[in-house]
């Protein structure tokens, strides 16, 4: 067994890997980017080694440097992880080459299931099944157009290099054919170098059904049982589970055993995955993943085996485990990729500060396998995955209930997540009911993203008394800071001469302006929203950022993190934000008139509409900025006059460092 493994890559993935090579007594050697200095995966690992600036083409895609440290350190082995150099077949030959161990399969394996079209023609020799189509090298539109003829519409018309749904479209009939080749061969040619298609017959409604494979340098192979991957968007994987449901048992060996059949057909060694498409009992080859997969924790859950120590047992030269007649599964399990994005928004990625971070907490049932931590930062630079949310249970039922409770007790404040979608597909009927195919989101798209809804009077509920506890609790600290235990503000009990007692609040619900009352009782609060009917608070109290007591006789434990004016209110899954609408706040920030106007996320620079000495009104656009594809209009937040611009077009930027200064006309 090793003694020292370098493992190339980051985040969750490093840390899933470290994890199993401590508990094995192996040392392990961390590689990190300027930007990922100082990341969770770095301060885990004994050693760690910076490879370059944060653009992975600089640093996590540089074999040769990766290489370079995996020498100087005295590491045996190079752990891939899953993605950036796990099925780069050329990065495989450089460890060989340089006499350390590439955790992973055989150079020629990586090759050929590289290729979609190669890989189908492995396949067709060894009995595979695969999906009617077409994979030769003849590219011209004639062959095509008569080879989709052949096949029958609908057709899909796939990038035979690559993957993530790029190059791919579904052509329902030959008048579409032409302009579908086209679009596919520009957008494979400029993503992966290479414009060849394969065509293949597009089923209906299939479900995406994935073996998990071993096999060791002893002539032994193995598949672990099924994976379920049916809910996609935009053929990205969301909510996979184990195994899969209502699969009749015959073809549950058929497949695993034609996985297997694919696996020694190209004298596979190592981890790997072998994806089928599943319809009406029959099921397709649709290509092998030369690396252990994303979602493989399910495996691991319903297995209770350790995939990672495996692989390092058979990349060491040992046989494998266990044999077929040997593995065994128990109960369900489900995995959730909880990502930095905004579902509203097409998923487009978010980046950001990682201001609050509360995973539910880890046991027997549920695993949470993160790279990040409060405070740390999701940039633009790499994958915006949070965490992976793992709940396991003795049957499928038990095992969604836990994932819907997990799901919402996961707090994440300071970046947009897609927890509420993941939430909203685990409470879905059609889910429960194992209606399950490639087309469920979309299917079912209007109940998983509805339209933004307003927050609820509990909520502004909740906010309001939350803003008020919080200032009670300066209130009281600054004359006792002060020496001063006597002072009648320390009681801050909403006391005004001739008035009734109450405390009134204008909070921003989107652009919508909310007003709050609260009145001071005896017993607690009573909270009157918009002038309408009020709820008592009663038993109201806030420790830690968490709001626990009683609204309008429900029960209610919150957790309300303010960052400035902002606001946002975690409450059994549901996510509300809100902003406090406070002049005397405003002005503070100003700064006594001067305003600096700060990057609200790292990016570039795309451009600076002002100059110095130009005055501008409150709200005039002062600069661009661009980051993960997206762009933020920097604008002024007051009437005044520009007397410093920091950076230029195409400059790059950190989060918080000073953009442009203003000075904040008087009056």
């Amino acid at each position: 067994m090793f003694d020292k493994i370098l493992i190339a890559n980051r985040g969750e993935i490093a840390c899933r890997v470290i994890r199993t090579a401590r508990r094995m007594g192996i040392r392990t050697v961390a590689v990190h980017s300027e930007a990922d200095a100082r990341a969770m995966h770095v301060q885990m690992a004994d050693e760690a080694v910076c490879i370059g600036p944060a653009p992975v083409g600089e640093s996590y895609l540089r074999g040769d440097v990766i290489l370079e440290v995996a020498k100087r350190t005295g590491a045996q082995a190079v752990h891939p992880g899953y993605g950036f150099l796990s099925e780069n077949a050329a990065f495989a030959a450089a460890c060989a080459e340089a006499g350390v161990v590439f955790i992973g399969p055989p150079i020629e394996a990586i090759r050929v299931m590289g290729s979609k079209a190669e890989s189908k023609r492995v396949m067709s020799q060894a009995d595979v099944p695969l999906v009617p189509g077409y994979h030769g090298e003849a590219q011209d539109f004639a062959t095509l157009s008569a080879e989709a003829e052949r096949i029958g519409y609908p057709v899909l018309v796939k990038a035979s290099a690559g993957g993530g749904g790029k190059g791919m479209r579904v052509v329902r009939s030959a008048g579409e054919l032409a302009d579908a080749v086209a679009g596919a061969q520009r957008e494979a040619k400029a993503a992966f170098g290479d414009d060849s298609l394969l065509l293949e017959k597009y089923l209906g409604r299939p479900r995406h059904v994935e073996i998990q494979v071993f096999a060791d340098t002893h002539g032994n192979a193995v598949y672990l049982f099924e994976r379920d991957c049916s809910v996609q968007r935009r053929h990205q994987k969301v909510i996979e589970e184990a195994p899969a449901p209502n699969l009749p048992d015959e073809i549950r060996r058929r497949m695993g055993e034609a996985a297997v059949a694919a696996a020694k057909a190209v004298n596979y060694v190592g981890a790997g995955t072998v994806e089928f498409l599943y319809e009406d009992g029959g099921f397709y080859f649709i290509e092998m993943n030369t690396r252990l997969q994303v979602e493989h924790p399910v495996t691991e859950m319903i297995t209770g085996l350790d995939l990672v120590e495996w692989q390092l047992r058979v990349a060491a030269g040992g046989e494998l485990p266990l044999r077929q007649d040997q593995l065994t599964r128990r109960g369900h399990a489900f995995e959730a990729r909880l990502y930095a994005e905004d579902p509203q928004r097409e998923f487009l990625p978010a980046i950001g500060r990682l201001v609050h971070l509360k995973p539910p907490a880890e046991t027997a049932h549920v695993r949470v396998d993160t790279g990040v931590r409060q405070g740390d930062e999701v940039t633009m630079f790499y994958d915006p995955m949070i965490a992976k949310l793992i709940v396991w249970d003795e049957d499928r039922d038990a095992a969604l209930r836990r994932l819907r409770v997990a799901l919402s007790q996961y707090e994440v404040v300071g970046v947009t997540t897609n927890v509420g979608f993941l939430g909203a597909i685990a409470g879905h009927p059609a889910f429960r009911a194992v209606e399950l195919d490639t087309g469920f989101i979309e299917r079912h798209r209007a109940d998983l993203l509805p339209p933004p809804a307003a927050v609820p009077d509990r909520g502004l509920a909740v906010a309001a008394l939350a803003v008020l506890l919080r200032r009670r609790a300066e209130t009281k600290a600054a004359p006792r800071a002060a020496g001063d235990p006597n002072s009648p503000w320390l009681f801050a009990n909403g006391w005004r001469l001739n008035e009734e007692t109450h405390y009134d609040l204008r909070l921003m619900d989107g652009e919508t302006a909310r007003e709050v009352t609260l009145h001071f009782r005896p017993d607690g609060y009573e909270v009157a929203v918009d002038g309408g009917a009020p709820l008592a608070a009663t038993g109201i109290a806030l420790a830690d950022g968490v709001l626990t007591g009683s609204i309008g006789g429900a029960k209610v434990r919150a957790t309300v993190v303010q960052q400035g004016l902002d606001l946002t209110i975690l409450s059994e899954g549901a996510v509300w934000r809100l902003k406090l609408d406070d002049p005397s706040a405003r002005a503070a920030e100003q700064e006594g008139g001067s305003g600096r106007l700060t990057a609200p996320m790292p990016g570039t620079v795309v451009r600076v509409l002002v100059e110095p000495g130009q005055a501008v009104e409150a709200g005039a656009p002062l600069m661009l900025l661009e980051a993960m594809k997206m762009e933020h209009t920097i604008k002024a937040p007051a009437a005044g006059t520009v007397s410093a611009v920091n950076f230029a077009a195409g400059d790059q930027v950190s989060e918080g460092v000073d953009l442009l200064v203003l000075d904040i006309a008087e009056g």
